[in-house]
């Protein structure tokens, strides 16, 4: 009885929810359509089939954007609809308690937290560069022209390099600056440099000027060879901007320090907030489910809804809070990603419990 139960509860969720994560995205993506159709079909000389691609471009970072939300407002609606004809109260009377019913709707959770992070850390990613080359909308402020005339940046040990322009391979560069740093950080002389080209496995630089730490003259040689093992910001990942990253590029970025691009603790931050996502459905179902407790004996099913919607954005608010937080390094990464979530499945929890032992 009871698998059939948590059986008709998922699929009553599933079908609300992709009702409602469908119809709002369609909704946001028609709009970001209409406002940019004139810029995409100047930049594709009147092909209509760029609109189309360019939805399809934007379509995962929208899902995305509103998946959360999107089981927050099934999971309500679902209870809501089951209490009005008096299901729920025949739920609570057959001895199946929030505890598990927020079990029985677990794998269906944890299958929508799959598909956002599969949005996230793979359709996003392969989206990205494609529109930061078209520069429309969001990214008329940060285009990237990914590929050989992208800034690259390298790190070797405490060393950070930055080049304005890159071959395919990286192997010649033009527009050099490496920053020299010591162990703690601090810089100690910087090597700017015309070109360099790897030759052997060594970085060969070209009409060189190396400016040091405390007041000394440049120096000025038309040839260094520099040793350092350079491992490069992958092309598709030189913005730097950890929402458009796979999960294997910020691992990459970590542990190169960021590249010197951003701070370390950015992409900490995401790092964890990547892997968080996997929970993001549970804890939405977790939110609105402890609030049906309340209403064993029906009733007040406005009041269940406004409660769970609160909820649901006091979340969203605090994640950006604490995402923010992380961002500027005030709170560590693991802490910033995880916190919100945290708190929130806390008190979902102690709520169910409580009304357990009523």
């Amino acid at each position: 009885m009871m698998w059939t139960l948590g059986l008709l509860l998922s699929r009553m969720l599933l079908s609300r929810f992709v009702m409602i994560l469908l119809g709002v995205s369609a909704f946001v993506l028609s709009l970001d359509v209409v406002t940019y159709a004139d810029d995409i079909l100047k930049l594709h000389n009147d092909d209509l089939s760029a609109v189309a691609e360019y939805a399809v471009l934007r379509a995962p970072g929208i899902l995305s954007s509103f998946l959360g939300l999107s089981v927050l407002l099934a999971a309500l609606i679902m209870l809501t609809e089951i209490s009005h004809h008096s299901e729920l109260v025949a739920i609570w009377g057959a001895g199946v308690s929030p505890v598990r019913m927020m079990i029985m709707l677990l794998p269906l959770a944890l299958l929508i937290g799959v598909v956002q992070f599969v949005l996230s850390d793979r359709a996003i990613p392969s989206a990205a560069p494609v529109l930061h080359e078209w520069g429309i909308g969001d990214y008329s402020n940060k285009q990237l022209s990914v590929g050989e005339q992208d800034p690259i940046w390298m790190r070797s040990g405490d060393d950070v390099l930055r080049a304005g322009y890159s071959n395919a391979k990286a192997t010649s560069l033009r527009d050099v600056i490496i920053f020299r740093r010591d162990p703690s950080g601090l810089l100690v002389e910087q090597i700017m440099a015309q070109t360099a080209e790897l030759i052997d496995g060594r970085w060969e630089l070209r009409d060189v000027a190396i400016y040091y730490r405390d007041n000394v003259p440049p120096s000025r040689v038309g040839r260094l060879i520099y040793s350092g093992l350079m491992r490069p910001a992958d092309v598709g990942t030189r913005s730097g901007d950890p929402e458009e990253m796979s999960m294997g590029d910020l691992s990459y970025f970590v542990d190169n320090a960021g590249f010197g691009i951003r701070p370390l603790h950015v992409y900490t931050t995401w790092f964890h907030k990547r892997i968080s996502l996997f929970l993001t459905g549970a804890l939405m179902i977790a939110i609105a489910v402890p609030l049906a407790g309340r209403y064993r004996r029906g009733g007040g099913l406005g009041a269940l809804f406004a409660a769970g919607v609160g909820l649901g954005f006091a979340f969203f608010v605090l994640d950006g809070i604490s995402m923010t937080l992380g961002e500027l390094g005030v709170l560590p990464g693991w802490m910033a990603a995880w916190m919100p979530m945290a708190v929130f499945a806390t008190a979902a929890t102690t709520i169910a419990f409580r009304h357990e032992t009523l």
